[in-house]
């Protein structure tokens, strides 16, 4: 694990203003000439929690001169109905461990004084389905939005607005302040995943959970998760019982590997929808399919059942196309899984299947596209589904995973309406190495620190791939190398929020240098959450204190010279300067303040 220890945030801000009172300050700047830009940007520059938000939000307008504070009386107010009752239980679960509030849900079309509102009516139409707005004023929070997923996606940033202790499991002492102003916001793309490869090692359902509430906080909307590989099948099938209980029993590098019983996968799908987010399930064929063959020698073209692999070599293993029972194979295995699974689509891979003809991959693809739709299902598939002749439907979503721009099969497929999820793998696969040094992780596709897996344009990357082609982002997680919870937020982590943000905040507001400040204000969050991440040295890390918040209060009468410490909103602050009346927090780039992070 990288040791580099993670920065403190400096703000570089200019000297007029900040050593001083603001009215003399701003009586310098007429003097000076500079009052006709200088004043524009200390008026536009966002409360500092606004400033922090990832991904960024379309539409900020901070008012610092109010602020919301959740007490023990404070209720949540929901718009009657299931849909936002589910958001609203979902926030008072997520508040009340650290603020130990009642935090009680109550149906309510209207918004209330001393509460958080949820409500589906009067959101600005540019919101769409997804998107939402937040107000906050001195008495009340209102989140709007047209559809659950917007008021969630709101929640989301309202969880950022709030001191990061509130991702504590423990109750902290507050105060749980948020920030006055209003958010405007809606998504750039509708899909933003996440992969998480559950074949190549195991991870329990409690392990599966947890990382659907860590990227659930980005806004990601899409669980895709890698069912099956050469080294495990990971799930039953009623039909096929040997599947899971023989082809399950292993994973890379040996051990006992594992797999979900049915209802353990409906338990996943149900905690996801939970979070607003879709179980998209693939089952990689017609290669990667060596855990399937060792289990059932009928499914091989020789009869003969290979051993069990626990390597991580790919390429090798195929169905054996001319048979019949491996399209009944296949149709029991979509049948049952469609079933389970509400979402609309079925990823059935396609990938690396060298040992599969070319002839023998076109027939494939023509007998099981038809499967996947008699189910009720559209199909995704890796890349290579692109060159499948006859042409795949053009409903299929080919999932875009080279690690070069120019893919003549993807581009033809986006010209004929194929939509591309994007997903490079020098750009958005989280189980790439960081560098060199890094203990976990491959690097077949390259290094891949988090400004590389953030400067790039989903729109622009594939050549022939434009803005209205692509389907949206997706990071994906191959588990090689990764056993435990913490290995995989140490590969997601800082990584995943970079890619949430390409596929959430507009194109025009994408910039590394504002984007790894707000990307190290999560540090603090992260530690309240006991998430294990890479402290990149790219990245100027806000660092929690530890301990109480023991300095004095801040208090606006008081003068503070460079070095004094003091507490205010939770958080510790160091004076830059000479300072007397500048709330800490408050005054964005122009701040005299540095944030010491929050207090344990």
């Amino acid at each position: 694990m990288c040791t580099t220890p993670p920065g403190r945030i400096t703000v570089r801000s200019p000297r007029i203003g900040a050593r001083l009172g603001s009215g003399l300050a701003a009586a310098l700047l007429v003097a000076t000439g500079l009052a006709a830009s200088a004043p524009a940007a200390l008026a536009q520059a966002p409360e500092s929690a606004y400033a922090d938000v990832v991904p960024a939000p379309v539409k900020l307008t901070p008012n610092a001169a109010v602020k919301f504070t959740i007490s023990a009386t404070t209720k949540i107010f929901v718009q009657p109905g299931p849909e936002a009752a589910g958001v609203g239980a979902y926030l008072g679960e997520l508040l009340r461990r650290p603020t130990g509030f009642p935090l009680p849900v109550v149906p309510s079309a209207a918004a209330h004084a001393n509460s958080i509102s949820l409500l589906l009516t009067g959101a600005d139409p540019a919101v769409g389905d997804q998107g939402y707005q937040l107000d906050t004023t001195a008495d009340r929070v209102v989140v709007r939005a047209t559809k659950a997923a917007g008021l969630f996606a709101g929640v989301q940033t309202l969880r950022q607005l709030l001191p990061a202790a509130v991702e504590s499991g423990s109750v902290k002492p507050g105060p749980w302040t948020v920030p006055g102003g209003s958010v405007l916001d809606h998504p750039r793309f509708g899909y933003r995943g996440a992969h998480l490869d559950v074949a190549r090692h195991f991870f329990p359902v409690a392990t599966v959970k947890r990382y659907i509430d860590e990227i659930a906080a980005y806004k990601i909307n899409t669980l895709h998760l890698h069912l099956t590989d050469d080294q495990g099948w990971r799930i039953e099938i009623k039909s096929w019982p040997k599947l899971a209980t023989y082809g399950g029993s292993t994973q890379v590098g040996g051990g006992p590997g594992g797999y979900y019983t049915q209802e353990q996968y409906k338990e996943i799908i149900a905690h996801a929808a939970s979070r607003q987010m879709t179980v998209i399930p693939e089952f990689d064929m017609p290669g990667h399919t060596n855990s399937a063959l060792a289990s059932y020698a009928e499914l091989n073209c020789n009869g003969v059942a290979p051993p069990l692999r626990t390597d991580i070599e790919v390429g090798y293993s195929s169905l054996c196309i001319n048979k019949d029972i491996t399209y009944k194979f296949v149709d029991d295995v979509v049948r049952e899984i469609a079933a389970l699974t509400p979402g609309r689509y079925f990823h059935l891979g396609g990938d690396e299947a060298h040992a599969t003809s070319e002839a023998d991959y076109n027939t494939f693809m023509a007998k099981v596209m038809p499967i996947v739709a008699k189910h009720g299902k559209t199909a995704m598939g890796w890349h290579e589904v692109a060159k499948a002749k006859p042409d795949v439907p053009t409903s299929t979503v080919i999932q875009f995973w080279d690690t070069k721009a120019n893919n003549p099969a993807v581009a033809a497929a986006a010209a004929r309406g194929n939509k591309v999820l994007m997903s490079p793998a020098n750009k958005a696969y989280l189980d790439m190495k960081y560098n060199a040094n890094t203990p976990l992780g491959l690097n077949w596709a390259g290094y891949i620190e988090v400004q590389d897996a953030y400067n790039w344009n989903p729109a622009t990357y594939a050549q022939g791939v434009g803005e209205s082609s692509v389907f949206g982002v997706e990071a994906p997680l191959w588990s090689e190398t990764l056993k435990t919870l913490s290995d995989i937020e140490f590969m997601a982590f800082p990584r995943l929020p970079a890619v949430a943000e390409l596929g959430w905040s507009p194109a025009s507001s994408h910039n590394w240098d504002a984007f790894k400040q707000r990307l190290g204000a999560q540090a603090p969050r992260w530690a309240a959450a006991g998430i294990n991440y890479y402290k990149s040295p790219q990245v100027p890390w806000r660092t929690p204190v530890t301990g109480t918040c023991d300095n004095p209060a801040w208090a606006p009468a008081s003068v503070y010279t460079g070095g004094t410490l003091v507490s205010h909103g939770n958080h510790e602050w160091r004076a830059k300067w000479w300072t007397r009346g500048d709330e800490p927090g408050t005054t964005g780039r122009w701040g005299v303040w540095e944030d010491l992070g929050t207090c344990a």
